[in-house]
């Protein structure tokens, strides 16, 4: 059973406590700083403001952006990771392209990373470790998805031998949708449960945007979209797409299942097809202060884990409690958590789990509202979460989510 292979895990990944570094609460000239965490609008996949915008477009406007709102100038930036999933090559050239476009000079190395849905934390990791270590001293982690144009075109190879050999890797091919399902049913975490769910993250997304709360996190980006009829127009893309007034759990209740005729997922309680773009500077504390760029705060830690792939969804709820403990915190320590919302019911066995309080998950909605481009989540958490932590007036922030395959990641923020 999957509960007892997960106590396995519990155990083979208690973390080592003399592997923290950074400490919260204590500021050092040698933390890992985040100077700018920048995105744009998340647009509807096919319909949206992005339709007919390449992934590397979007990727070009959120890093030029960047460059424009800290002014820095781009030749001290030493190397871009980019977490990108669906496009073909793994977008390696086309976002070497887009930083060129964006100002960066040719000495600016870049590079792109996928893992899964986690992509863009992944990215922002790596560049943070990387300036630890001192292999480089300033860099970006962004993330970037054109599920329109890249997502629904795939087409993935997988070896049968090893899936005819091995239950495991077989899993691993398991439908997303299907794997929300199984958790779901192991988990006893009702249709109208997770309907509720989906209610508050459109709630809270609807009710942020109204009051202006994500101004601070999104940059306007020029789109040219292309009608039904061939015809050309320019708009300007700056508000999310996803948000739908009215919804509650009486009209999530009307939707079919998607992936079982017996099942509790729909598309009302799942993360929405998206396009969109993230991007986080960072820098040591010191490097900051000898440029005068302001800090939003620092990264302290992260965690990945694997979990059985069949129920991959539940990955951030044995995530944060390793990424919790290697901050030197326990769970009830952490203000907020943006917890990537691509099922309703992995998003409740999380909370669940963790014991997490429904009001310090998502306060300005999640996945199933904001939409999930998949590359570049990770990234857009983070932009996300610094500005709602300074206008709670709170210090610790959880990013996290679970990884297609049977993982989960996350990291811990600390807000200047």
């Amino acid at each position: 059973m999957a509960s007892s292979r997960l106590q396995q895990i519990q155990t083979h990944l208690a973390p080592n406590a003399s592997a923290q570094k950074t400490k919260v609460g204590v500021k050092s000239p040698e933390d890992v700083v985040v100077v700018s965490a920048l995105r744009t609008a998340i647009t509807k996949g096919r319909k949206g403001g992005f339709k007919d915008m390449l992934p590397e477009d979007i990727l070009s406007a959120v890093l030029k952006a960047t460059l424009e709102k800290t002014k820095l100038d781009p030749k001290l930036v030493d190397d871009i990771c980019v977490g990108n999933v669906a496009a073909p090559g793994g977008l390696a050239t086309a976002s070497r392209m887009a930083a060129l476009h964006a100002g960066f000079p040719d000495t600016t190395s870049l590079n792109t990373t996928n893992r899964q849905c986690s992509s863009g934390l992944q990215a922002c990791v790596q560049i943070a470790t990387a300036i630890q270590s001192g292999l480089i001293e300033i860099g970006i982690g962004a993330g970037v998805e054109s599920m329109t144009q890249n997502y629904f075109s795939r087409n993935i190879t997988t070896s049968k031998k090893l899936a005819g050999e091995s239950q495991a890797a077989a899993d691993c091919l398991i439908p997303m949708g299907i794997t929300s399902e199984n958790v779901a049913s192991e988990w006893n975490i009702s249709r109208l449960t997770q309907d509720e769910f989906s209610t508050l993250s459109h709630t809270k997304a609807i009710a942020a945007q109204k009051a202006g709360y994500f101004k601070d996190e999104i940059v306007p980006v020029t789109a040219t979209i292309v009608d039904k009829d061939g015809n050309e127009k320019t708009i300007v893309v700056d508000q999310d797409e996803g948000m739908r007034e009215g919804t509650s759990p009486q009209t999530l209740s009307k939707l079919k299942p998607a992936f079982k005729a017996d099942g509790t997922t729909t598309a009302g309680n799942a993360s929405q097809v998206s396009d969109g773009a993230a991007a986080v500077l960072l820098m040591k504390r010191k490097t900051a202060h000898k440029l005068g760029l302001p800090i939003l705060g620092k990264y302290v830690t992260s965690a990945v884990v694997g979990v059985p792939p069949k129920v991959m969804g539940i990955g951030p709820a044995f995530a944060i409690p390793v990424a919790v403990e290697r901050a030197g915190l326990k769970i009830d320590d952490v203000d907020i958590f943006e917890l990537n919302e691509a099922f309703a019911s992995q998003a409740v066995y999380t909370v669940q789990k963790c014991n997490i309080p429904i009001e310090k998950v998502n306060p300005k909605g999640g996945a199933i509202a904001l939409g999930h481009p998949l590359g570049c989540t990770g990234a857009r958490q983070v932009a996300t979460l610094f500005p709602e932590l300074k206008r709670q007036n709170k210090k610790i922030g959880c990013t996290t989510m679970c990884i297609g395959s049977g993982m989960g990641m996350a990291a811990i923020w600390e807000r200047e």
